[in-house]
């Protein structure tokens, strides 16, 4: 109130419009701390209408924020997002996946937090040749549910197109949840079939976007054991000796990064 009765007496006395502003400010952010973000708006607006202050247009920008996710949250619905997803899958299988798309997003909005309709979307947007945002979604996928391996499954499978040592990474990382299966040993296969058969500089080139050989290469104790290596053959034996060493090596070896001689 006694903001309100200053940015009218403001007025009535022609003040500087900037304290106006201030006032009328002043008042949303009242508003605003009591969680009234429709009335905190309104006199945000007010004073914007009075003075476009930096501060102030930064208060309303905080208060859109909380309104968004406020709304964001108020539109969760597990149960709703389940019925859309079964709408989406069901289109899937009519092989009707432009149409299964908004499903899967409705699904998403309703259950942000559920990975499969994700992996979902993927699928469609795979089929739709649309890699880039497939692959969006398979990232999204594992970083919400890290044990849920379809989300392995189709990155790798995206993968394997044209980065076979990348996608053999991503086929291990599904082979630890689950050792049995099929599609994860087969495409595991297949790009370690694909990955041998590049010529020596490009296997080398593509295992460095492997994490693992970056781990290693970048391992102090690997990088003084390779160099001993290079100086001295009996030096290698004595240093295969040990399982974990010589995993490492193999691992090197089998990328192309290492060649023996």
């Amino acid at each position: 109130e006694v903001c309100t009765r200053a940015a009218e007496v403001g007025r009535e006395h022609r003040a500087d419009y900037k304290h106006v502003a201030k006032a009328l400010a002043r008042i949303g952010k009242a508003y605003s701390k009591k969680g009234d973000t429709d009335n905190a708006l309104k006199f945000y607006d007010k004073a914007i209408t009075e003075h476009r202050d930096p501060t102030i247009l930064k208060e309303r920008a905080e208060v859109m924020k909380a309104l968004k996710e406020q709304e964001r949250l108020a539109y969760i619905d597990p149960e709703k997002s389940k019925a859309e997803k079964a709408k989406g899958n069901e289109l899937f299988k009519a092989g009707k996946y432009g149409e299964a798309v908004p499903f899967y997003t409705e699904a998403i909005k309703r259950n942000p937090a559920d990975c499969t309709p994700y992996s979902n979307r993927a699928a469609c947007y795979t089929k739709l040749m649309e890699f880039g945002l497939a692959m969006q979604d398979c990232d999204k996928c594992i970083e919400l549910d890290d044990k849920f391996i379809k989300g392995y499954l189709r990155k790798a499978a995206l993968l394997k197109i044209d980065k076979p040592q990348e996608a053999k990474a991503v086929y291990e990382k599904a082979l630890e949840l689950d050792p049995n299966n099929a599609e994860a040993k087969q495409g595991y296969q297949h790009c370690s079939n694909a990955v041998r058969q590049l010529p020596p500089e490009e296997r080398a080139k593509a295992a460095m976007s492997d994490p693992e050989i970056q781990a290693i290469l970048q391992d102090p104790a690997m990088q003084m054991i390779l160099e001993q290596m290079q100086k001295d053959p009996a030096a290698a034996q004595e240093h295969l000796k040990n399982p974990n060493v010589a995993a490492k090596f193999q691992k090197l070896v089998q990328s192309g990064i290492v060649s023996i001689r």
